[in-house]
């Protein structure tokens, strides 16, 4: 039974990254509707190239949601706005959005792929640096400081990064009481507290993760000690109708969420699947 109208949709998917373009994705192929709702605001948006994602190694990130968008927009049973949701609330029968541009928008699911934002060190010139000589992923962008100086922030991974990052740089320095950075030739000055600099082609920093949008506790959602929204492998949240996907969504027996873009669209597919499922339950 169809039970979409022309104020309900099957599902609201708040969040047009990689996850969010995926899971309306799904939910499209089988005629279901849906409003996809983005900011435009990724968490990659510093990155001019994103990589670790098979056929979209190297491709820039806004060139990879354009051609998600361009997917969807294929696709008659599905609304694309460029709009930031206020708030998101339960109601008798569903959801209920507010936006930003002061739509409304009521959806029988809710998919949250609203993602994190990163809170930097606070170290001088850090910010401006972020995604070009500046990481948090040797995955993502270890292999273009191949044969280079690589740094690492003193932190308890920094063993571990040590081990992953070793093989392709010339050099691993671990640094304590860095007070900026600035580039220098296309390099990295990095100033410590005693007055010294040190050359880096690039340094790599762990971040603390913080939710882009407030939607998991408005909707009274379980999240764990990461600050994610608790999900099981099927990307089902605490409330049955509310599904999560992306390094918003975090499983209790991984040690933190995924930050891969592919990572993020494959948990998009499952969390749309299950939202089918549970729609075809009613």
């Amino acid at each position: 039974m169809d039970h979409h109208n022309e104020t309900t949709s099957d599902a609201l998917v708040i969040g047009g990254g990689p996850a969010g373009l995926q899971a309306a994705l799904t939910l499209a192929r089988v005629h279901r509707h849906v409003v996809l709702v983005d900011d435009n605001r990724p968490r990659n948006a510093a990155a001019s190239r994103m990589y670790n994602f098979i056929t979209h190694d190297g491709t820039p990130p806004s060139v990879f949601r354009e051609h998600g968008r361009r997917d969807l927009a294929a696709y008659d049973t599905v609304t694309l706005l460029d709009d930031s949701v206020r708030e998101v609330r339960r109601t008798g029968d569903g959801f209920v959005a507010h936006t930003e541009s002061g739509q409304e928008l009521r959806a029988r699911r809710v998919v949250l792929a609203t993602g994190v934002r990163d809170e930097l060190p606070e170290i001088d010139g850090l910010e401006e640096l972020w995604g070009t000589l500046v990481h948090h992923c040797p995955f993502c962008h270890g292999h273009e400081l191949a044969g280079g100086r690589v740094g690492l922030l003193a932190s308890p991974s920094a063993a571990h990064l040590t081990g992953i990052i070793g093989p392709f740089a010339s050099e691993v320095v671990v640094l304590e009481d860095v007070v900026g950075v600035k580039e220098l030739d296309g390099r990295l000055e990095v100033r410590l507290g005693d007055g010294s600099t040190t050359e880096l082609d690039g340094l790599f920093v762990a971040t603390n993760l913080h939710p882009a949008a407030p939607h998991a506790e408005q909707l009274g959602l379980t999240t764990l000690e990461s600050g994610a929204v608790e999900v099981d492998l099927l990307g089902r949240t605490s409330d049955p109708q509310v599904f999560a996907a992306g390094d918003l969504a975090h499983h209790r027996d991984l040690p933190m969420p995924s930050g891969s873009v592919l990572a993020a669209a494959a948990a998009g597919q499952v969390a749309g699947s299950a939202c089918l499922s549970s729609l075809l339950a009613d």
